[in-house]
């Protein structure tokens, strides 16, 4: 499995309280695919993942804690005068809000050039996001020449659409991300996310006014997940009942569980099961990633009150 795209320093408050009070912060990674990356390591699969990082403590330090839980991080380079880029979480209430410092970042200077360094013998899936599309208009190149790439050599594409209005509007995100879908093989998408880009939530219905070819996934929250399968099955599994700390990074976790089953050949009920099985450990706690095993605890940041 071959995960492409940006990740950040994450800054988040140990414990989930606003940033503007909190005096304690861990510091991780932050990043759609590296995420998903690192719950298919997590489980047993191999797993890599390709970026840019400025060679900067920050960027080591991402490469080192990827590579720290059995990512292969070996095509991922550190780039010298570009910055990495860094993120922080503000849990307030029921809700989460992220503030993004990434414009500028090493990966966004990415580009179609990143697939001459790629081994893709083994590869048997590559997982993208619309995040990456976002980034610069040579990120968006990277993206058209991956899937290109990929159809030429039988690697089935899983496509995360991931808007980020912080990016891009849903306006014109809206027909760039379309397009992206429609080559895709595995496509996952929020309901509301959906319905902000496109009109409708609908599985059906995305299928037909998108165009789409593959399998859509469609994740609604606390409700659960369906698939719609190329010939029209539909398969639908309900979320887990759970306390949730704080909801960023539970939908990489979905995506994670749900390729690792299919890598284990499981079928559609198998594959949202695993899903909802992977996001339900990432909803309770304010990490992106959450491994399996017992967490030594994040290195923490002390602030001045």
């Amino acid at each position: 499995m071959l995960c492409i795209g940006e990740s950040m320093a994450l800054v988040t408050p140990v414990a989930p309280e606003p940033l503007r009070s909190a005096e304690r912060f861990a510091i991780r990674t932050g990043g759609a695919e590296s995420t998903v990356a690192l719950y298919l390591a997590d489980a047993g699969h191999a797993a890599s993942w390709v970026s840019r990082l400025g060679a900067d403590p920050l960027g080591r330090r991402i490469l080192d804690e990827v590579a720290s839980h059995g990512v292969d991080v070996s095509r991922t380079a550190l780039v010298e005068g570009e910055p990495t880029g860094v993120y922080f979480k503000d849990p307030s209430g029921e809700t989460t809000a992220v503030h993004y410092y990434r414009a500028g970042s090493a990966a966004s200077r990415m580009g179609p050039e990143l697939l001459e360094t790629l081994d893709l013998d083994d590869v048997a899936i590559i997982h993208v996001s619309g995040i990456t599309a976002g980034l610069s208009a040579s990120c968006g190149a990277l993206l058209d020449a991956t899937i290109a790439l990929a159809a030429s050599r039988g690697i089935l594409v899983s496509f995360d659409v991931n808007h980020r209005a912080g990016l891009w509007s849903a306006a014109q995100a809206a027909p760039v991300l379309g397009a992206l879908a429609a080559r895709a093989d595995i496509v996952f998408v929020g309901r509301d996310e959906a319905e902000t880009l496109w009109g409708t939530g609908d599985d059906a219905a995305l299928a037909v006014l998108l165009g789409l070819r593959g399998t859509l996934v469609v994740k609604d929250g606390a409700v659960g997940a369906s698939e719609l399968a190329p010939d029209g099955a539909r398969t639908f599994v309900p979320a887990h009942v759970v306390d949730v700390v704080e909801v960023v990074g539970a939908g990489d976790a979905f995506t994670a569980g749900y390729l690792g089953a299919l890598l284990r050949g499981g079928d559609a009920a198998a594959r949202l099961q695993e899903g909802h099985d992977t996001a339900a450990r990432a909803l309770g706690s304010t990490q992106d990633f959450v491994p399996r095993a017992a967490d030594p605890g994040p290195a923490v940041v002390a602030m001045g009150s």
